[in-house]
């Protein structure tokens, strides 16, 4: 019965205690990109205004983008991409542009080769469309804060 007791206290505690990260919690008076992987959304602002905001495809079941706080880590114009992730088909990309990796091998880059952003269909990285990233990769500075929730 103890048992029983300690996990329902563990249980309302919590969720009680749990607060969902949303975008207009964070505010800064710096450059500020927010990942909204349940709207499929990413948002750039600035002096705590929302200046710039595109739909974005995110990773898919067994490859999910990383949640959490980030900043830009380094900026590259065109790379090329590969990668095998089962139970994925393998894919390589020549000239994918505007990277900007946040964590590890996690990026938001511009995405030319599918149209369907608002939808999970990425093996991690943050897609957008290609004219939405020239956007975000010319304004946000490497160390730019990146928080995807």
């Amino acid at each position: 019965m103890k048992k029983f007791f300690a996990a329902v206290f563990f249980c309302l505690v919590f969720f009680l205690s749990y607060s969902p990260v949303r975008a207009q919690d964070i505010i800064t008076d710096k450059k500020l990109i927010t990942v909204d992987i349940g709207k499929q959304m990413v948002y750039a602002w600035e002096g705590g205004k929302m200046i710039f905001s595109t739909k974005a495809s995110t990773g898919m079941y067994y490859t999910p983008t990383v949640k959490g706080t980030f900043a830009v880590q380094r900026k590259i114009p065109v790379q090329d991409m590969k990668g095998n992730y089962p139970p994925y088909e393998p894919y390589f990309l020549k000239n994918v542009p505007n990277v900007m990796y946040f964590y590890q091998a996690y990026a938001i880059h511009g995405a030319y080769w599918h149209n369907k952003f608002g939808l999970k269909v990425t093996h991690g990285c943050v897609n957008v469309p290609v004219a939405a990233s020239q956007w975000l990769f010319n304004w946000a500075d490497v160390g730019t804060q990146v928080v995807v929730f």
